[in-house]
């Protein structure tokens, strides 16, 4: 059976085709060699899983590698330190089953631990059996943010690291990895409001893990090349790792999905006979247009901390639709819980959508809103959208021309801060139902600033470029013209168009 692409749950060599995963590795382990304990904290279906999967295997050659879950674990396990102590002892000697470990290990952690329900005990006889073992000891335990809400886990955490610090007297576990999406160093802050604790982390024995767990452009090229292996597609494969990379910035889910749905989804489209014209720039394109129109559990995830966090909504949109700059700070709360749950990242110490995929995503979510939807220049497009398409082909200039004298007749009177903050709002707004459905659009976010944006426009395999600016006199504009150009050349196309903004004649006389 060939291997495929998969996007539920970790990855597997044998059954999936993935990146190479041998460098993060071997860093991971130069890590543990050391005795170095450690967070890998990153956004939701970001690899981490698939990740520790490996290592266990990647490990087990120099160590005992206890692998937990504390998904495995209900809520009711962590009421309090007894039910805690039994299901963690249970949890554990489960995944020893499958080791080899020496029986008597087993027996006496069980015997000891299931009914004593104290910490003391368990940690007394996890030193004991860290001592007698032929090999170090390493634990990973997966999904801890299950756990982050119970004290029960800070006082786990408390013994982790008293045994730490004294493993020059005593044997402890060699590494201890813990992932999750949320920082463990801040979790007590959610349940404990004393000024000390939140000074005083549990957790603070970790040492920074830094890692990049996105795919390069090689590691995907890589991958492809495996499947082309299997499928001779013919396809360009630097040409599409590239495309997967600029898309989605290597965010492994992302790379996955669009991979699949191109191998499994779009073949039936009657555009694409075969593989051959699926693994192809259009292709491409299509897939990402399915993509972007799914529900899925990465987008329904980060759909919902929208609602549960107004200021990183607050804030994601300023940067969207107002080119506000914001410094990538981790202590402003809105930008390290937008970083956290994946929505952003650092570009020169300025925040930035994490990806072009994520980017377009919001903007549709904030454009069909209700309230966005009532307004006049997005009912103005819905009247007109029929005239747009003429034999298969978008006429970019009749939208231009319409777009203008709609805004005109509709803003010409606004105020000219009104113009600047809204202007590609409505521009957007305008562009979204004559495309929707059959062509995408996205923003260039290196461009994007308060002056301008460069869109791209994807519609059946044709792209168009439109620069929109606010007019600031004849120099910038000619920077303006310049920067068109070099994005039509990247593009290899002949035309593009440039929306200026001006309204210098509300400006005051200086």
């Amino acid at each position: 059976m060939k291997r495929y692409f998969n996007i539920t749950g970790p990855c597997l060599p044998c059954e999936h085709y993935m990146v190479d995963l041998q460098s993060r590795l071997a860093v991971m382990k130069k890590m543990i060699d050391r005795g170095q304990y450690f967070t890998i904290n990153r956004a939701r279906q970001f690899g981490k899983t698939t990740i520790l999967k490996a290592l266990y295997q990647y490990l087990k050659k120099d160590y005992y590698v206890i692998s937990l879950d504390f998904q495995a674990l209900s809520h009711t396990d962590f009421e309090n330190e007894q039910t805690f102590v039994s299901s963690f002892s249970e949890l554990l000697i489960h995944e020893l089953e499958f080791d080899e470990i020496p029986i008597e290990v087993k027996l006496k952690l069980y015997a000891e631990n299931r009914n004593s329900g104290n910490l003391r005990i368990l940690f007394h006889d996890l030193k004991v059996w860290c001592a007698k073992s032929e090999k170090p000891i390493v634990l990973l335990i997966d999904e801890v943010d299950s756990a982050s809400n119970y004290q029960v886990f800070l006082d786990f955490l408390a013994q982790l690291r008293a045994d730490y610090i004294n493993r020059d007297k005593a044997k402890t576990f060699q590494s201890v990895i813990l992932a999750s999406v949320y920082d463990i160093k801040n979790i007590q802050q959610k349940i404990r409001s004393d000024s000390e604790h939140k000074r005083n982390s549990p957790w603070n024995i970790a040492v920074p893990f830094p890692m990049d767990f996105s795919f390069h452009p090689d590691e995907i090229a890589g991958m492809l090349k495996e499947y082309e292996n299997d499928y001779v597609t013919n396809m360009n494969i630097k040409e599409m790792a590239q495309l997967l990379y600029d898309y989605t910035s290597g965010y492994p889910f992302l790379v996955s999905r669009i991979c699949q749905i191109m191998d499994e989804d779009i073949i039936e489209n009657k555009q694409f006979y075969d593989k051959s014209e699926v693994w192809t720039k259009n292709g491409f394109l299509e897939a990402v247009k399915l993509l972007l129109i799914e529900k899925n559990t990465l987008f329904d995830s980060l759909i919902n901390k929208l609602s549960d966090y107004k200021e990183l909504n607050d804030m994601l949109y300023a940067l969207l639709f107002s080119g506000k700059s914001i410094s990538y700070s981790p202590d402003v709360e809105a930008v390290s819980i937008a970083a956290m749950f994946g929505f952003i990242k650092n570009k020169d110490g300025m925040v930035q959508i994490y990806n072009r995929i994520f980017e377009t995503r919001l903007y549709n979510m904030f454009l069909t809103s209700s309230e966005i939807q009532n307004i006049e220049i997005y009912n103005a497009a819905l009247a007109d959208k029929n005239e747009f398409v003429k034999n298969g082909h978008l006429d970019m200039d009749l939208i231009l021309e319409r777009f203008v004298i709609h805004f005109h007749d509709l803003y010409g009177d606004c105020s000219e801060i009104f113009i600047e903050e809204e202007g590609r709002r409505y521009f957007l707004l305008y562009l979204r139902p004559i495309i929707n459905g059959i062509g995408n659009y996205y923003v260039e976010a290196q461009t994007r600033d308060n002056k301008s944006t460069d869109i791209i426009v994807d519609y059946k395999g044709e792209q168009f470029i439109i620069e929109l600016k606010i007019w600031h006199r004849d120099t910038y504009n000619q920077r303006g013209e310049e920067q068109l150009f070099d994005y039509l050349n990247f593009y290899h196309l002949n035309k593009g168009y440039m929306l200026s903004f001006n309204f210098n004649k509300k400006k005051k006389k200086e």
